[in-house]
């Protein structure tokens, strides 16, 4: 089986938007500090690029959460690979992730995070998908809502490939 890959967001597109998600995630936390968990592996792209872009002062630690294994789609399974350095108790807390499709990951990871007592919780995702929604997330932050297909790019792999691509494109398999 090989693949194409088409363009759906440009580069360009993609590092306007992150730029107007950093300018409002600085006014909503001035006078604060963030404290950003990126969830791995597709996040670490878009929260490195984020975390330039927010003026006020930034902590960062990282999550690997999967529900997806080699496939397209979400098995609804998710288990926790790799939690926390830290604690995060009295922390305003913003988590980063690359896509939201089902929900699922994001509801257990955020109902997870809450039991943890920070100040605030916060979400931010570069791609939405709400139309594959089937657990209902609040998600703060935006960059696209995007249809249901398959994207890689800007973090998002198929089968660990295409991570590294500068923009947001959809995969056709042959």
């Amino acid at each position: 089986m090989s693949e194409k890959i088409h363009v759906l967001l440009s580069e360009e597109a993609v590092d306007k938007r992150i730029q107007e998600l950093g300018d409002s995630i600085s006014q909503d936390y001035a006078g604060s500090q963030v404290h950003l968990i990126c969830v791995l592996k597709g996040g670490v792209f878009f929260t490195c690029e984020l975390a330039k872009r927010i003026t006020v002062p930034v902590s960062m630690d990282f999550m690997s959460v999967s529900s997806y294994g080699d496939d397209t789609k979400s098995s609804g399974v998710v288990k926790i690979i790799k939690d926390l350095d830290d604690s995060i108790e009295n922390k305003d807390v913003l988590v980063v992730e690359d896509i939201i499709d089902s929900g699922r990951t994001l509801s257990y990871l955020l109902d997870n995070l809450r039991s943890r007592n920070p100040r605030s919780l916060k979400l931010c995702t570069l791609l939405d998908k709400p139309e594959r929604r089937v657990t209902e997330v609040k998600v703060d932050y935006t960059g696209f809502e995007i249809p249901d297909k398959f994207v890689v790019g800007y973090g998002l792999d198929f089968r660990q490939q295409y991570r590294n691509l500068p923009y947001i494109g959809v995969v056709e398999l042959d």
